[in-house]
């Protein structure tokens, strides 16, 4: 008989020293496409700390998230999703399991640490982080707006959901 063992991003660090898988979410976008992209993680070694620009998988309470490194301090680091418009501080060296070191994109091997386009997208992405915030924070307004002319033009359904009848 067939066993199916599930193991949790630890058991299969530990045991096998990197994961394999895709995303769910969207707050790494453009870079990974929710369960479009394969990405490869591996193990963090805890004697070194985290690098600027490294994407990181860590753990907050019982959720895993995939984020980006934006500022290594004394202490801990800044973090943010290269979606997101926020940071998040005080994710420390024990928090993280791994470091991003591949990406597959439509069968394209992208290697983190040699692509020079993935690079160049880094720095572009991650330096002007103001102006991408500003470029996050404009496109939710306009889907906003789109939502609510949308909703403007949407036919009235009446209320008992059958046809108005002519008097």
């Amino acid at each position: 008989m067939l066993e199916v063992r599930y193991y949790t991003f630890e058991e299969a660090l530990s045991e096998k020293g990197y994961i394999i898988y895709t995303n769910v979410g969207t707050s790494m976008l453009p870079l990974l496409r929710q369960r479009r992209d394969i990405i490869e993680i591996h193990k963090k070694d805890p004697t070194t700390r985290c690098k600027r620009y490294d994407v990181v998988l860590y753990k907050r309470g019982n959720k895993y998230i995939l984020h980006r490194i934006l500022k290594v301090r004394t202490n801990d680091y800044v973090i943010s999703g290269d979606h997101n418009i926020w940071r998040e501080y005080g994710i420390t060296d024990a928090q993280i399991l791994g470091v991003m070191t591949r990406v597959i994109r439509d069968g394209k091997s992208i290697d983190v640490s040699t692509n020079r386009l993935y690079k160049l997208y880094v720095h572009l992405w991650c330096d002007f982080y103001h102006v991408r915030v500003a470029i996050l924070y404009l496109k939710r307004l306009a889907y906003a707006a789109l939502r609510k002319v949308k909703r403007l033009l949407k036919p009235a359904v009446p209320k008992d959901g059958g046809e108005e009848a002519d008097e």
